[in-house]
């Protein structure tokens, strides 16, 4: 999966994923009534979808310049079930289709046209269709003060297989009016390693250009084409994150928060059909694509840490403000700044409109490198600009439609929400996208 994908996947999930609502319901001891909260009363249906589209001139897959253009559709439904007073169940499956104009160069030599970093080719690389399986089980005690959960997760793609497990804990105390919190996830990712077809030929034992591959087509600028290629070791990747939050309920109005997350990755961290161009290296062209000097290359180990926090205010029952901000930083040299605001506006007392801003700005990595500015001498180096030096800004407008009675039905499910919001995003290296979303909330009869 490409780092723009993975990033598309992180902001759909936030946009939608909320807390679970409780209900009550009367429950009998042995020795008198006692009153208790059940977790969640009825089965629960959330459905996710979203249309994603981005442009842009910067594509990795070819090294650095090329058409970004990407779309993607993805429909997601989550299920909770209460299995008891105490214990939920929830299942959340997703899937996404996408269209890719860098990736299809991956191979821009299978379509019909003259090959050009521009122009996405036909071939198979240009579409693809990405799942996800998640399961979580969260327990709470008698007094709701103490929240366990545990959830297992599987994602697969054409390149990207990943099996993800963890769990939380979570502590309320001061009558509720304070919050601790503690998560630990690990993921293990493989990857189908899939070249860039020009460097394919001088893998190991290859036959460089006697290859079928250049068979019937003329390279042009050095004609001797033959890069030193090596393979990537190991095609494994793995993850593993702990967080910590902190949240208080400061005033009756304002309730603030803050989170610390570590994560540490091992392994295969490069993604193998991203290509490279050297500066000390003279260029050779098939019509009027440039063929790779190399793929990017990144070192095996990475250490991130994020910190950050948020303050809600509830100014009226009109109007709510919601800031947050978060520092991040890493060993490969990156350090960013994100800040947004949000502001609910309570139009009647079921319509919601809520219009919000995002900034973010980052330093590049150590190892990032421009078209044709990486040298052949270096270790390490990568033309993704999702690495690079750059600012960015979000603007959103959402508007939410709420009734706790579900009188609107579906079938025998209650319609108890619904969300419909737009982004638009734009950063300074020219890529931008806009992503239109839909989210709807049943509960059972």
């Amino acid at each position: 999966m490409t780092t723009q994908l993975m990033n598309k996947y992180l902001i759909i999930i936030t946009l939608f994923l909320a807390s679970l609502p409780a209900m009550s319901q009367d429950t009998l001891t042995a020795d008198a009534q006692v009153y208790k909260k059940r977790v969640l009363e009825t089965v629960e249906i959330d459905f996710l979808s979203s249309y994603y589209a981005q442009n842009g001139d910067n594509a990795a897959v070819t090294g650095g310049i090329g058409d970004e253009s990407l779309t993607d559709a993805v429909a997601t439904f989550v299920v909770s079930i209460p299995m008891n007073d105490d214990d939920v169940l929830t299942i959340d499956a997703s899937v996404s289709a996408y269209t890719s104009a860098s990736s299809s160069n991956i191979n821009p030599f299978d379509g019909s046209g003259v090959a050009d970093p521009f122009t996405a080719s036909s071939g198979a690389s240009a579409s693809d269709v990405w799942t996800n399986l998640t399961g979580s089980y969260t327990h709470s005690s008698d007094d709701r003060n103490d929240v366990w959960s545990a959830k297992l997760s599987v994602s697969s793609e054409y390149d990207y297989f990943s099996l993800g497990f963890g769990g939380s804990y979570t502590k309320l105390f001061n009558e509720k009016n304070t919050e601790v919190s503690v998560n630990v996830n690990i993921f293990l990712d493989t990857w189908t390693t899939i070249y860039p077809i020009e460097l394919r030929p001088f893998e190991t034992g290859g036959n460089g250009l006697s290859d079928g591959t250049f068979r019937g087509r003329t390279i042009t600028g050095n004609p001797n084409y033959n890069p030193n290629f090596p393979l990537l070791d190991g095609v494994g990747r793995n993850s593993y994150a702990i967080g910590f939050g902190f949240s208080q309920i400061l005033h009756k109005n304002v309730q603030g928060s803050l989170a610390l997350d570590l994560v540490q990755q091992q392994g295969l961290l490069s993604t193998p059909f991203q290509r490279v161009y050297f500066a000390d290296v003279a260029d050779s062209f098939i019509d009027n694509f440039q063929l790779a000097d190399d793929i990017e290359r990144l070192p095996d180990n990475r250490f991130k840490v994020a910190i950050g926090g948020r303050l809600n205010w509830y100014i009226n029952e009109f109007l709510t403000v919601r800031t947050f901000y978060r520092f991040y930083t890493d060993d490969w040299g990156i350090n960013s700044n994100t800040a947004s605001i949000e502001l609910p506006i309570k139009v009647t007392d079921k319509f919601t409109v809520y219009p919000s801003y995002r900034y973010y700005d980052q330093t590049a990595a150590t190892y990032f490198r421009p078209y044709e500015t990486a040298l052949s001498t270096e270790a390490f180096y990568t033309s993704d600009y999702d690495l690079s030096d750059y600012n960015a800004s979000q603007l959103g407008l959402g508007i939410s439609y709420t009734d706790i009675f579900a009188k609107a039905h579906l079938f025998n499910y209650g319609i108890k929400s619904v969300d419909l919001k737009f982004h638009n995003y734009n950063r300074n290296t020219t890529f931008n996208f806009n992503i239109v979303s839909l989210g709807i909330k049943f509960v059972q009869d």
